[in-house]
């Protein structure tokens, strides 16, 4: 029998009573004068008493088996900024009929009755626009529905984790075929709350209990829950269920949508995976798309997603094109889809004296040069004629079985011949190529490659091991061949071999290539370290990475005749797009610290290199075996021109040892990250004329007072808070940013500029850009070869570019910093590493370069313990010799750490070792010893970090 529609009961966690209203909605095409009962959330009321007008309506639309209550956050939000003078948006949070505390209609409601259910409640509500639709899970697709209906209402979309389309002979997810499963939908769904419990377990961190009592008042009994099972039921499996032709209908019409569009998406979620993201991408291409990683199915509280969303309508669709910047302008054409770019146009591709990353395979096609040498597992030479026709027999043999441009190709094949013959044959061919290097160990490779989404994977055999382990989505294709039945139970459908045998075939009968990529067009998706929290997908088109390949040249002289030794896999590769001869030398790239010194040597002579380049944890191994060199293995390295080491902070004197190696060679020590990758570079006689300037800044203070030896002002000093030495006869000093301390960088390279914004008194980067000297704030670059956006990753992008100035392109690289007199970058650490205290903000990389010049300390990190604003210091030592233990300091050490560093230091701990980041073993993972430190002086066990 049908019942009523109901107000909730008052004392539900975060629900604001004012919002519910209750409103009879007549039935459209019923048979007689037909009403029903329905239980909405609206916030009107609430913009009405502030006196406020809003500039649109939010329409939400829950799933099963939530309620409105699952939106309450947004309303919240939407009136809160409203109060605080933002625009107002009025917030509509129904119930669907059957569910929540609407009217139970006792009747079938297939989904295209529930998109007319919807269509009738804001008739009966006298809707006007802009209406932005927002939905979640089957609520996703009924908002969707009625979008489609109402082109002349609808200003934008919404969505949470939902789908619109299941292919035929795609099995659906497995807990929703547990459920439709014969006999266990009622008990599932209606006789008992099974499904409603297994829904909010799905929750990341797990609802609390009062939170859980919230979704479940509207369903205490059988009764109250046959709207859940109707949901159930409904999802249309078979071709021939009623509700799959509308399915069908919402699906199509998607594509016609031309609204801005936001993707908010929970990875986790064990029923709308990234499949279902990949096929909304696909169907509505312009939209924005976020991925929290570590979120899931009730996305919507794991997460601020209210937050995100009052974000974008501000960017998206309050303000007219006349409000927004040229560089706002020019973020919010772009698009989230491979196709979308701001990368230079077809005329500045020429005009910047860049090519195609194949340029040099189709230039040098008939020399027999060396090309590349592979080290492992013998050496083995290969010519510019090879590398290149194996490119083109790859390229052909991949658009034989399907790949097209655009579709995504991970690679999970270790540094060698076939891994850059499989690249460039991917990226001429326009697919994009997924590279996530195994540093990031298994789990970070997972979430990289879910979170990609490939098409196609290739791969060696411990790769393809790990895809089918782990569920990675993708074709399977193997650079070597297996017996039939690992190959079937790899799932791989074709060889390396078969490819170019393959593509031989076409190139043979005549078949050209598919037109070229344009230089806008996406051509890569690099991995960031995940050093500072998950990986991060970072997007490249064409035109960025020639532009990386002409800044080394510019910078380095990297190009025809060069000889590169690359310990770092990204080099290696753009060795054929510069010209050059390249090998990575025999070592487990997993693992920078197995590098040895004669196995540089040895990659040294294998093509008479001219330019070296290793990672700082290599580096620190390759100086640790020197000894083993032989006569010719000095003779090898004798001819290195110049040798380059970066990815993380490295010391002066690490950076002579590895150069007293190499004789001939200009040291240098680039800066930059996986999002621009040469950004600023210095030699190792500029680190000695950086150092010199402090010691004189500092004699110059000492001076200054009268003879009397002044301490550097302690970092706590904002860039707001000047001050002053005392003066002498007309002499003003103002401390230089170099006392706050760092690592000196350098200056901008030939095609880069870098600015700073400063931090507040909070530690947030909040100033205007500039390139004013002795500001601490964040490091931020522009470069024609900065990425282009991150991958699925709209927050993210956006915070990047933020305070852009207008038709430029700028990224905040989260590193903090400031320039000097002379215009040199000096890095003083991470901005999730910045410590704000009582008395302001420190950045750790200075005090730890002070801590590090006693005699007994090896390595230190400075980290703080407690909220922001009152922050505890506290240094983590590595002493000499090591430690077997944890432990506090000696009184002794304790008291020189806190003299060398000048402001209150909490605790002094030492460790055997500090951890560091899985890529480059060399960073220090200062968030995981702040957890790690609260720990312990929270009374934790003295545990290693």
């Amino acid at each position: 029998m049908p019942a009523p529609a109901t107000l909730p009961p008052s004392g539900l966690s975060g629900l604001n009573p004012g919002w519910s209203r209750l409103i009879d909605v007549a039935e459209s095409g019923a048979s007689g004068d037909v009403t029903h009962g329905w239980h909405l959330l609206d916030n009107g009321p609430e913009l009405d008493a502030l006196g406020v007008i809003p500039v649109g309506t939010i329409l939400c639309v829950h799933g099963n088996p939530t309620w409105s209550y699952l939106w309450r956050s947004l309303l919240a939000a939407a009136s809160e900024a409203a109060a605080s003078g933002a625009p107002a948006w009025r917030v509509i949070a129904v119930d669907q009929l059957d569910m929540g505390f609407s009217e139970r209609t006792a009747d079938i409601r297939p989904l295209a009755r529930r998109v007319q259910d919807l269509d009738d409640l804001t008739d009966a509500l006298d809707l006007a626009g802009p209406v932005i639709t927002l939905g979640h899970d089957w609520g996703g697709v009924v908002s969707l529905g009625w979008a489609i209906d109402h082109p002349e209402l609808l200003a934008g979309v919404m969505l949470l984790n939902t789908a619109v389309h299941q292919p035929a002979g795609d099995k659906i997810p497995a807990p929703l075929r547990l459920a439709l499963g014969r006999g266990i939908l009622g008990p599932a769904t209606v006789a008992t709350p099974a499904f409603l419990a297994t829904t909010l377990a799905l929750a990341h961190p797990p609802l609390s209990s009062e939170v859980k009592r919230g979704f479940r008042a509207p369903y205490q009994t059988s009764a109250r829950r046959s709207g859940i099972g109707g949901f159930v039921a409904d999802i249309p499996v078979a071709l021939a269920h009623e509700s799959r032709p509308e399915l069908d209908r919402i699906a199509e019409s998607v594509r016609t949508l031309a609204v801005p569009t936001l993707l908010l998406w929970g990875p986790r979620d064990p029923i709308f995976s990234d499949r279902y993201l990949d096929d909304l991408v696909d169907r509505m291409p312009h939209a924005r798309v976020h991925r929290f990683e570590g979120a899931g199915h009730l996305l919507a509280e794991d997460v601020d997603y209210a937050a995100a969303a009052l974000l974008w309508l501000g960017d998206a669709v309050v303000r007219s094109p006349l409000d927004v910047s040229e560089s706002e302008s020019e973020s919010e054409s772009e698009s989230e889809s491979e196709s979308a770019s701001v990368a230079p146009s077809e005329a500045a591709w020429d005009a910047a004296g860049t090519h195609p990353l194949w340029h040099y395979l189709d230039e040098l096609q008939d020399s027999d040069e060396t090309a590349l040498v592979d080290m492992q597992p013998t050496p083995r030479t290969v010519s510019w004629r090879l590398l290149s026709l194996r490119v083109r027999q790859i390229a052909a043999g991949l658009v034989h079985i399907g790949v097209k441009p655009g579709d995504r190709v991970s690679l999970l094949v270790p540094p060698s011949a076939d891994l850059t013959a499989v690249l460039y044959a991917c990226v001429r061919i326009g697919a994009i190529v997924v590279v996530a290097d195994a540093g990031l160990g298994l789990a970070g490779l997972t979430r990289a490659v879910r979170g990609a989404r490939p098409d196609f994977v290739i791969g060696a055999a411990p790769g393809l091991l790990a895809a089918r382990a782990l569920g990675w989505p993708g074709r399977k294709i193997s650079v070597a061949g297996f017996v039939s039945p690992m190959a079937r139970l790899l799932g791989v459908e074709h060889t390396l071999a078969e490819l170019i045998s393959l593509g031989q075939a076409r190139l043979s009968a005549g078949d050209a290539l598919s037109a070229q990529p344009a230089p806008t067009d996406a051509a890569a998706v690099l991995f960031t370290s995940g050093s500072t929290g998950p990986a991060k997908g970072v997007v490249y088109t064409h035109g960025q990475l020639s532009a990386v390949s002409r800044a080394l040249f510019l910078q380095y002289g990297v190009g025809v005749g060069t000889g590169l030794v690359a310990g770092f896999a990204p080099f290696a590769l753009l060795g054929p797009a510069l010209g050059a001869r390249s090998v990575t030398p025999d070592m487990d790239v997993t693992a920078p610290k197995t590098l040895t010194a004669s196995a540089v040597a040895a990659a040294v002579d294998a093509i008479d290199a001219t330019v070296v380049f290793l990672s700082p944890a290599a580096l620190v191994n390759v100086v640790a075996t020197a000894q083993a060199l032989t006569p010719s293995d000095h003779a090898a390295l004798a001819g290195v021109q110049r040798f380059l080491s970066a990815g993380a902070p490295i010391s002066e004197s690490l950076l002579a040892q590895a150069a007293a190696l190499m004789p001939q060679a200009t040291a240098h020590t680039p800066y930059g990250m996986t999002e621009g990758l040469l950004m600023a570079d210095i030699t190792l006689e500029g680190i000695r004329a950086a150092a010199a300037g402090v010691a004189e800044s500092k004699a110059v203070r000492a001076v200054a007072n009268d003879g009397e030896s002044v301490p550097a002002p302690p970092a706590t000093a904002t860039p707001t808070a000047t001050p002053t030495a005392t003066p002498v006869a007309t002499l003003t000093v103002t401390p230089t940013a170099n006392a706050a301390g760092g690592v000196c960088v350098g200056g901008s390279t030939a095609t880069t500029r870098i600015r700073i914004s400063a931090l507040d008194a909070s530690g947030a980067s909040v100033g205007e850009l500039t390139e004013e000297a002795d500001v601490t704030g964040e490091i931020v670059v522009s470069a024609p070869h900065v990425k282009d956006r991150y991958d699925r990753l709209w927050l993210t992008e956006r915070a990047s570019r933020r305070g852009a100035v207008a038709g430029e392109r700028w990224h905040r690289t989260g590193d903090v910093g400031h320039l000097d007199g002379a215009g040199r970058l000096w890095v003083e650490g991470r901005m999730p590493h910045v410590i704000v205290t009582a008395n302001g903000v420190v950045t750790p990389v200075g005090p730890e370069q002070r801590i590090e010049t006693l005699p007994d300390v090896f390595r230190a990190a400075f980290v703080g313990v407690g909220p922001l604003g009152t922050q505890q210091q506290v240094a983590v030592l590595e002493t000499v010799p090591p430690a077997r233990r944890v432990h506090r300091a000696p009184e002794k050490l304790a008291a020189a750490v806190r003299s060398m560093v000048g402001t209150p230091v909490a605790a002094v701990l030492v460790v055997p070792g500090l951890p560091t980041d899985i890529r480059h073993n060399s960073k220090i993972d200062r968030s995981r010893l702040s957890r790690w430190a609260t720990g312990i002086l929270s009374g934790g066990r003295w545990t290693k970090p």
